[in-house]
């Protein structure tokens, strides 16, 4: 017997709840389909054995660590890198001891039931973790993990993983894909076009940055060549299987600005001085030239917007990027992706996903615009709304105006490798519900609900991202 219910996220009302069992057993053992994540290519392209368990659930997972900081616990204590070089802990035991003390913090969180699915599931532990059952649950997990049934590959398979797509910098030499590729296995693992690096001028080392990737667009450093790096960048990407690029800006903002003051905007930033405003412009017009470009070679267009990054300089000093101190703000994309959509919101082919950290622009924003423009599929629940009430309130807010078939399914956007299909089945359970909802309030034939549960499960995922 496991510790999860099986019948959790289900609705409570009897026949609801039947209804949702009965849609989410057509697509329990469905394959996972995961276009957006962050997952380490290098795992895949070595097979080597992970390391333990803290280095697989803590270490790594900005959810899990965030969590703990936010109660004191200091992260050099859980073993995360230090940017600086500093001394952090670097006894996995002892990380995991800390782990289980205060893993009542995740009470009610989507984290616990992701983490417990995968102890259950995956390690095959029948207690959920506590200090009790901490060293118990570390040396199990230790000794399955050396087995080569927990390779990386291995466990590609056993979660039933149709393509797994990672997220490089522009700057990434793709090695490890590149190893990937040659070693012969059929695990479809492919890359991402992230190029925040070069287009960001508030990124660290913006400037380097652009001048080493300008090489690749014939070596002199203009806006000509940089626009030429960014086309042979993106071909080489989609050479080792990206379909998508992403875009993680502040905002959503994009301007549509003729070449020859496109250039000046490129020479200004490339000073080191430009003001904020002309820095957020660069940004906007690079949106555009990312839309121009995926219109011309096929590549999926996603935007991350709406996160105020690394909000603590202290943590970022310390530690770097990515330690989870990126926090939602208020976003507009009315007007500000009108300049992109004016340009390409009915071009053919193009596809662009956008994703949202507000709420609030749901209904009132995103919903009406992928409800008219061809182009438009709005992206699953993000980051902190990757959760029942998260996914419920996104379903509730924009089926009505949307509909299902202008949305991308479902991704897990994750780091943590053993989180892959805990995210999934608590997709595929929140849709099971709410389907059920739909029929038992009259809004949609019981008919219907099956061919929708394989569409959110897969269909939409696959056509949007072009797999």
């Amino acid at each position: 017997m496991g510790f999860l219910s099986e019948d959790r996220l289900f609705p409570s009302e009897p026949t609801a709840r039947s209804l949702a069992r009965a849609l989410y057993a057509q697509v329990k053992d469905a394959p996972i389909i995961s276009p957006h994540g962050h997952t380490d290519p290098q795992w895949f392209a070595q097979n080597e054995p992970f390391e333990d368990a803290a280095k697989l659930f803590i270490t790594p997972d900005h959810y899990v660590f965030r969590m703990l900081h936010s109660q004191g616990v200091a992260l050099e204590d859980l073993g995360v890198p230090r940017a600086d070089g500093g001394a952090v802990e670097r006894d996995s035991r002892k990380i995991w001891r800390l782990f289980a003390r205060h893993y009542r913090l995740f009470a009610a969180t989507p984290s616990r039931m992701w983490i417990d699915h995968a102890l259950q599931d995956l390690f095959g532990l029948d207690q959920r973790l506590s200090p009790e059952t901490a060293d118990a649950a570390f040396d199990a997990i230790n000794e399955k993990l050396a087995s080569p049934a927990f390779r990386p590959r291995a466990l590609f398979e056993r979660f039933n993983l149709e393509v797994l797509a990672t997220t490089e910098s522009a700057l990434d030499d793709l090695a490890h894909h590149r190893r990937i590729r040659d070693s012969g296995w059929q695990g479809r693992v492919i890359t991402t076009y992230r190029p925040d690096a070069v287009i960001d001028p508030d990124f660290d080392g913006f400037i380097g940055n652009v001048e080493a990737f300008c090489a690749h667009g014939g070596g002199a450093v203009t806006w000509e060549s940089y626009l030429a790096a960014h086309h042979a960048r993106r071909a080489y990407f989609a050479s080792l299987g990206a379909t998508a690029t992403d875009h993680g800006h502040p905002t959503a903002n994009t301007a549509n600005l003729a070449q020859a003051e496109a250039a000046a905007l490129f020479d200004d930033v490339m000073t080191g001085k430009a003001d904020p405003a002309t820095r957020e412009l660069f940004r906007a017009q690079m949106l555009t030239e990312m839309a121009r470009m995926s219109v011309a070679d096929g590549l999926v267009m996603q935007i991350h917007a709406g996160s105020q990054r690394n909000h603590s300089d202290w943590v970022l000093a310390r530690f770097g990027r990515d330690k989870g101190y990126d926090i939602p703000q208020r976003t507009d994309y009315v007007t500000a992706l009108r300049p992109l959509l004016q340009e390409f919101g009915r071009a053919d082919g193009f596809h662009l996903i956008l994703f949202t950290l507000d709420e609030s622009s749901y209904a009132r924003e995103l919903a009406p615009l992928a409800g008219v423009y061809p182009c438009l599929f709005l992206g699953p629940p993000w980051w902190f709304h990757d959760s029942y009430e998260g996914m419920m309130r996104f379903r509730r807010s924009v089926t009505e105006t949307a509909g299902f078939y202008n949305l991308a399914g479902f991704n897990d956007d994750t780091r943590a490798f053993c989180s892959i299909p805990a995210r999934h089945d608590v997709a595929r359970r929140v849709d099971a519900a709410y389907l059920a909802e739909l029929i038992v309030t009259g809004r949609l034939d019981e008919s219907e609900a099956g061919d929708l549960m394989q569409e959110l499960t897969t269909g939409l995922a696959r056509r949007a991202y072009k797999l």
